[in-house]
């Protein structure tokens, strides 16, 4: 098949299913692109995250931009953005006329209780799985408390704590580093 289609038809299931936002897409995601298709790993799944947690806009249609982008270029960042909207325009145009008249009926009010109950799981359990791996350390579950602490009870928008984040991982990086090349360096003035 089409790699082209193949992204479009991908992310419009990946649209399909993604209910509560894009944070709800990443076990669909990960089954589909990285376990199914192999065509990221999951490190570079979550590192796209967070990428498209900084850029404007809805992360799920940055993460297809950036992932389409990454397999086949601007035709495939293209392909894997709209399929992704796709389903949700169609769903969208469907029920927006009818929607308004439904709104006050108290069972479907119960059911977008039920739901918003069941997204809630999903998006627990996406953050477990996100932490088991990415937290690695103490360093980096210090990172991890220091950003939702100051996201959360400060109020520091969350780009600032992604971008401060991303320099405390270069300056940890390159601070062991210099300690490798260090001791590589004694280690071989010893000899």
């Amino acid at each position: 098949m089409n790699i082209y289609l193949q992204l479009f038809l991908t992310y419009a299931k990946v649209g399909v299913m993604t209910f509560g936002g894009g944070y709800a897409m990443l076990p669909i995601l990960k089954r589909e692109i990285v376990d199914g298709k192999k065509w990221i790993t999951e490190e570079d799944l979550v590192d796209s995250y967070a990428i498209g947690q900084c850029t404007p806009g809805v992360i799920a249609v940055n993460v297809a931009t950036l992932v389409g982008y990454n397999k086949k270029g601007i035709l495939g960042a293209v392909c894997a953005t709209l399929g992704v909207i796709f389903p949700s325009v169609l769903i969208i145009l469907s029920i927006a006329s009818v929607l308004s008249a439904f709104s006050d009926n108290v069972y479907v009010k119960h059911a977008f209780g039920g739901i918003n109950v069941a997204v809630c799981a999903i998006v627990t359990l996406v953050v477990a799985k996100l932490f088991k791996t990415t937290v690695k350390d103490w360093i980096t579950a210090l990172l991890c408390v220091g950003t939702f602490s100051l996201t959360y009870f400060v109020g520091v928008p969350a780009i600032l704590c992604v971008v401060g984040a991303a320099v405390a991982g270069l300056i940890i990086c390159g601070v062991r580093n210099a300690k490798a090349n260090k001791a590589d360096k004694d280690g071989r003035g010893a000899k």
